[in-house]
């Protein structure tokens, strides 16, 4: 409006630079420079609302470019210390007892046997898949900051799934360890070679990687241009998925579906396992061995459904409905699944297992050479 107003007396313009009122105050006497100033004013006052309004919003609300903001567990804010005195205490007892049993089965060749191999990669997944999470956790729980990168959520989010995928398949190769060493016994050391052994734990590995990549590419290539405020206390993935802008449903189907299947099939096996264990241990004549069968079953059993039940209940719930359970225990439950576990499985498997707690408490045990969870050669046991 401004540029085209006539401009035909003085043409000084009282002003250090182009401003719009002094300059269009110096047009023609019959030239009405009103529209141009009434225009300035109401698009100002607009821009300056509008402004207003997005600085008081983005004061609560607004994160660095990618970064997520992880809120702990909501509704429960005023015992988060509590919690994280709790997951302290937790996170120390799975460092400490995982690398105690990885640490015996290093040292002492007469620990170098299927089922220890076995329970040293379970130490070993057990200290990863924590670690991934309750450091993490703690800085939420402790001070609040629950800032974190893009590429850190989606990197714990798959290392968690890897994790907790693998910890499935080693509950169920140790199954069936203890299927064999029960219920043929003659056959122990000819069917659990140490090549054989090797390959399991490989297929473990490779089922977990491959199967979760899918899950992670769709996650992470979702347009994330809302809010960013994960009501988690970590990188959980429907958590996550659900702030996206865009159709999450496909990655949504892709972990129930897999998830299902993963589970439904080891729990499967690990059943049928326990179930021929039982046949064979009913069997014995001697009711001391039956007692102490019995005992070493259960106690697995409890860890297998400490471990599997949050997480399926934590999976459905998503699906059925969130109102059916509080978003504070359903978050609660998540949290649980990644920490009782590995808190759990070295005084399962491994303080009460016999052998292992003989050496731990003889002094004699002195440091072997050799490398951590390394399989014997020459087929040994």
């Amino acid at each position: 409006m401004g540029s085209h107003l006539s401009y035909c007396g003085s043409h000084v313009v009282p002003y250090f630079y182009w401003e719009h009122m002094a300059v269009a105050k110096l047009a023609c006497a019959g030239a009405d420079y009103m529209p141009s100033s009434l225009y300035s004013l109401i698009g100002s006052s607009t821009e300056g609302i509008l402004s207003s309004d997005a600085g008081s919003t983005s004061n609560h609300t607004s994160l660095p470019p990618a970064t997520f903001f992880l809120m702990g567990i909501p509704g429960l804010e005023e015992v988060h210390l509590w919690l994280a005195a709790l997951l302290s205490t937790m996170y120390t007892m799975i460092l400490m007892g995982n690398s105690l049993i990885m640490t015996m089965i290093w040292i002492d060749p007469a620990l170098h046997e299927p089922m220890y191999y076995f329970l040293c990669v379970l130490a070993t997944v057990d200290i990863i898949m924590a670690t991934s999470v309750a450091p993490k956790m703690l800085s939420v729980f402790w001070s609040g900051n629950g800032t974190i990168g893009f590429t850190a959520c989606f990197t714990q989010m798959y290392i968690v799934h890897t994790a907790t995928a693998m910890e499935s398949g080693l509950l169920l190769a140790m199954a069936f360890d203890r299927y064999v060493a029960i219920c043929k016994p003659l056959h122990y050391n000819t069917i659990l070679t140490p090549q054989k052994i090797l390959g399991i734990n490989a297929a473990i590995v490779l089922r977990a990687t491959i199967a979760l990549m899918p899950l992670s590419w769709m996650v992470s290539h979702l347009p994330y241009c809302g809010s960013h405020m994960v009501p988690h206390s970590y990188c959980e993935h429907m958590a996550v998925a659900k702030l996206a802008c865009a159709d999450y449903m496909p990655s949504s189907l892709y972990s129930l579906i897999g998830s299902s299947i993963v589970v439904g099939i080891d729990v499967t096996f690990i059943t049928t396992s326990y179930i021929l264990i039982l046949q064979a241990v009913f069997n014995l004549s001697s009711q001391n061995a039956r007692h102490k069968a019995l005992s070493t079953c259960g106690s697995h059993v409890g860890v297998m459904a400490l471990y599997y039940l949050p997480g399926l209940i934590s999976v459905y719930v998503n699906w059925m409905g969130k109102d059916m359970v509080p978003m504070h225990t359903q978050v609660l439950l998540a949290d649980l699944y990644l920490v009782i576990p590995p808190t759990l499985n070295p005084l399962i498997y491994g303080l009460r297992t016999k052998r292992i707690w003989e050496r731990m408490r003889n002094p004699l045990v002195t440091s072997f050479p050799g490398s951590l969870c390394e399989l014997p050669k020459g087929g040994q046991t």
